[in-house]
């Protein structure tokens, strides 16, 4: 009787399983690669906001600081106190690279929105991301570890954040 060439089922089943351990081996490093990427992004994400914001004001200065929305607008858009135009829709949003992003303009002493506060948080703790961001008017991008709920003004000046 004539032998077949080729593989038999068995060893076929064993190069799987070569494979899947591999994979297995190699996947949590995977993710923890993702969830640095977009921690890093969302820290680019924290610093371009908040020159936007700076931009914002000496533009409007009787305004002052603006929310996230206004400081976008639509693509080919005529920059106005409405929609400045400084930042791509995609941040205006309020959501990119596995991060919520939230900008909020507060009154000061004079009237106008001399304050604010930029935060980030992950979509999903642990899955997108670790950190947690703030920042205000002095532009330093600070982080908590682990991430809670977006934080309060107090709270990102207060020291419970690290510079990041």
């Amino acid at each position: 009787m004539d032998r077949e060439s080729g593989f038999s089922l068995i060893e076929l089943l064993i190069v799987v399983a070569i494979i899947l351990v591999i994979a297995a081996m190699a996947m949590p490093n995977l993710l923890r690669a993702r969830i640095a990427s977009n921690e890093a992004s969302a820290a680019a994400s924290m610093r371009t906001i908040a020159t936007a914001e700076l931009t914002y004001k000496l533009g409007y200065p009787s305004i002052g600081y603006a929310d996230l929305p206004t400081l976008g607008g639509p693509a080919n858009c005529t920059p106005s106190f409405v929609t400045a135009c400084i930042i791509d829709n995609l941040l205006t949003t309020g959501t990119k690279s596995g991060y919520t992003f939230a900008a909020t303009a507060s009154a000061g002493a004079g009237g106008s929105m001399d304050e604010y506060l930029i935060t980030a948080v992950p979509v999903s703790q642990n899955i997108t991301g670790v950190k947690g961001f703030c920042t205000v008017e002095d532009h330093v991008v600070l982080y908590i570890t682990p991430a809670g709920a977006p934080a309060t003004r107090a709270i990102c000046l207060g020291g419970t954040y690290t510079p990041q």
